[in-house]
């Protein structure tokens, strides 16, 4: 891929598009990486804001929460939301961006999206089921009681804060195959309005994939584990500081037992002592070099990505 080539895949990235996973470059060490499947070695939930002046919620056996569950095998991100909304509160809908993601290791991962209904009657606790007891619409400095878990207050908040301004352009999943738990790297460094991305060699020059593992160890670290073992692969880490900024898009298929995921992900690296480094940290080896980005729409994106934190949150 020349550089036009990379120019294209990472407006791509950036415009939240994706790109097919064809290979990677990092993979976990000891492990040959493992085709993921749901309720095998993975578990997928989705969770639903709805901001109507008012937030939907749920009831769930005597405690409320927000409308969420479990995907099933066979579904897309979407399709698993709004089957959930519909079981719990009765409600159609349509996601407008995805707000988080949250993580307890490559195995267990929530995404949780802004949406809005489209039709459908609020459950009542004349319906009252296994999925849910009833539904209805609370003021959000309101809520009711009891919560079945507090973590609904932050998200509740995050839709607001989205609501009154949003940080991040609309962000929904593309449907893209993917066998893996795996992460794209937009890794950058930059230095006077200038701005590096590493980029992977091996095959045609691309933005460098990482497997996250099923170790214990990456399991307990979380999914930054595999975007750091891929730069410690090509990078003196010792001196640098890395940090995984957020989320620009998600891929994901669920069909033909494509359950595997690619987060595409902007991470920065810079001097832990910059001091006068304005060129960025030598890469060993040959499967890796610093692409210098000079089209000037694109480092203008960057750069905004960057200086305000545009990304959707990586939470853990």
């Amino acid at each position: 891929m020349a550089a036009e080539g990379l120019a294209g895949a990472l407006a791509a990235v950036l415009g939240g598009r994706g790109l097919r996973v064809q290979n990677w470059d990092s993979g976990p060490s000891g492990e040959s990486p493992a085709l993921v499947r749901l309720r095998k070695n993975v578990c997928y939930v989705v969770l639903a804001v709805f901001l109507n002046e008012q937030e939907a919620k749920k009831e769930c056996r005597g405690s409320w929460y927000l409308p969420a569950g479990r995907m099933e095998p066979g579904e897309t991100i979407v399709e698993a939301l709004q089957r959930e909304v519909k079981e719990e509160a009765g409600l159609n809908c349509e996601p407008l961006t995805l707000l988080s993601v949250e993580e307890r290791g490559p195995s267990w991962i929530r995404f949780v999206f802004l949406a809005h209904p489209t039709g459908g009657i609020l459950k009542t606790s004349k319906e009252a089921d296994a999925e849910s007891l009833q539904a209805g619409w609370f003021p959000r400095n309101s809520l009711p009681t009891p919560l079945r878990a507090h973590d609904i207050l932050h998200l509740v908040g995050l839709a607001a804060q989205y609501r009154q301004r949003a940080r991040h352009p609309l962000v929904l999943p593309q449907e893209l195959p993917c066998g893996l738990v795996c992460q794209r790297l937009v890794a950058t460094f930059t230095s006077i309005q200038t701005v590096w991305v590493l980029v992977g060699t091996v095959g045609m020059p691309h933005l460098p994939i990482t497997v996250c593992g099923f170790t214990s160890m990456e399991q307990r670290g979380g999914i930054k584990m595999a975007v750091l073992r891929l730069l410690q692969e090509c990078l003196t880490l010792h001196h640098l500081a890395v940090e995984t900024k957020g989320l620009l898009g998600l891929q994901h298929l669920g069909k033909d037992q494509m359950d595997g995921i690619c987060l595409n992900v902007l991470v920065t690296v810079a001097f832990r002592n910059p001091g006068l480094q304005n060129e960025p940290p030598k890469v060993r080896g040959e499967n890796f070099f610093w692409w210098k980005v000079v089209e000037e729409d694109l480092q203008s994106q960057l750069l905004q990505r960057l200086q305000e934190s545009s990304v959707i949150p990586i939470n853990r």
